[in-house]
């Protein structure tokens, strides 16, 4: 913490200067999908600022936290700085919440799941972070690279088998390059790679569980309009066609819901205006992408777009040198970022009155 640098500000009668303290203990919740990055950009800065860690994986991932913790203690630092307590969520995760040790918790996982969450930090005002649920808009205009727009939209939902808030999972394309996009869009779903994510060549591997598996078969029910699928191994795993939907109407689930599987819904807009009231008609507003190459345009539209993180002409969400979190029900806070460690912090103000 003598490293986290505070400010002198201009005052009459003196001087202020304020000093950025450690909160205490934190309390770290992190998903199955992304176990260990997740853990890294909550323990990191939050040790960095001078607190101490208690970290809960994810109960279908705990072997990646518990390594952390073993490297952790090799590393030299001291018994009880890093802690790693697996368990259930409605256990070990409520104390989290009902212990007043706990000064801060960072949670990543469900929008349902951190609401109840913070309802329960209320009772203590206990600092919290939230990264939640997302359903992001994949904008493409028609002075779009189409061709280099739609052979990058599989990556941008297909990810990690869809099983990522970051995903991609609405489609707006302008329509009057609507039957263009599809074209390119139908080829590089063809091609994209479903297989052992333990060979080079993966592009996409299978879903987490079995009841991941049900739980994505339930948007794709018979009858659904499917404009076209991927490919998927034969055999036993819990695999998933890459699969593209035109909804009926934007009040389809599929098209609403975070589906956190290798499902996108493909909609039409007419112009800028169009794209933007489409895109911010979520709860979510996580991330996003805008494609056109019209770099005005592309300004106007990322300022329009009601999300924490967008990228022009890109599919990027995540850097660690920049910050991250959402507007809307996909979050609460930042992290990441130059500013990650004042979100494990509080300010303390001290004035000096230097009058005779």
């Amino acid at each position: 913490p003598e490293r986290l640098f505070g400010k002198q500000i201009p005052v009459p009668n003196g001087i202020d200067i304020t000093f950025k303290e450690p909160l205490g203990v934190i309390g770290i919740i992190v998903p199955w999908n992304f176990p260990m990055p997740i853990a890294g950009w909550g323990f990191g800065p939050a040790l960095a600022a001078g607190n101490t860690v208690v970290l809960k994986p994810a109960e279908i991932t705990p072997m990646t936290a518990i390594r952390l913790g073993e490297l952790a203690l090799e590393a030299g630092i001291p018994e009880g700085v890093f802690n790693v307590i697996p368990g259930k969520g409605s256990i070990v995760g409520e104390r989290f919440v009902t212990n007043p040790l706990v000064r801060k918790i960072v949670f990543t996982g469900s929008t349902s799941v951190g609401k109840g969450i913070m309802r329960g930090c209320a009772d203590q005002v206990k600092r919290l972070t939230l990264e939640l649920g997302g359903k992001s808009a994949n904008i493409i205009f028609a002075d779009s690279d189409i061709q280099k727009a739609a052979a990058n939209a599989p990556g941008a939902v297909f990810d990690n088998a869809g099983q990522d808030c970051c995903a991609r999972s609405r489609l707006l394309v302008q329509r009057s390059v609507f039957d263009k996009f599809m074209a390119e869009f139908e080829t590089a779903v063809k091609k994209f790679r479903v297989e052992d994510p333990a060979l080079e060549s993966a592009e996409m591997g299978p879903l987490v569980s079995a009841t991941q598996l049900e739980r994505v078969k339930e948007y794709v029910p018979s009858g659904t309009l499917i404009a076209f699928q991927g490919t998927k191994p034969e055999g036993a795993g819990y695999w998933f066609a890459p699969t593209v939907l035109l909804p009926k109407d934007v009040n389809d689930r599929a098209y609403r819901e975070e589906i956190f599987g290798p499902v996108v819904s493909v909609l039409p807009f007419e112009d800028e205006a169009d794209a933007i009231r489409i895109a911010n008609d979520s709860e979510y507003g996580l991330s996003g992408s805008i494609w056109s190459c019209d770099i005005g345009r592309a300004i106007r539209v990322s300022r329009a777009v009601e999300a924490g993180n967008l990228s022009v002409n890109s599919n990027s969400s995540v850097r660690y040198w920049t910050p991250f979190g959402g507007y809307k029900q996909s979050g609460l806070g930042r992290e990441l970022g130059p500013d990650a460690l004042d979100a494990f912090t509080e300010v303390k103000n001290v004035f000096f009155d230097t009058q005779e």
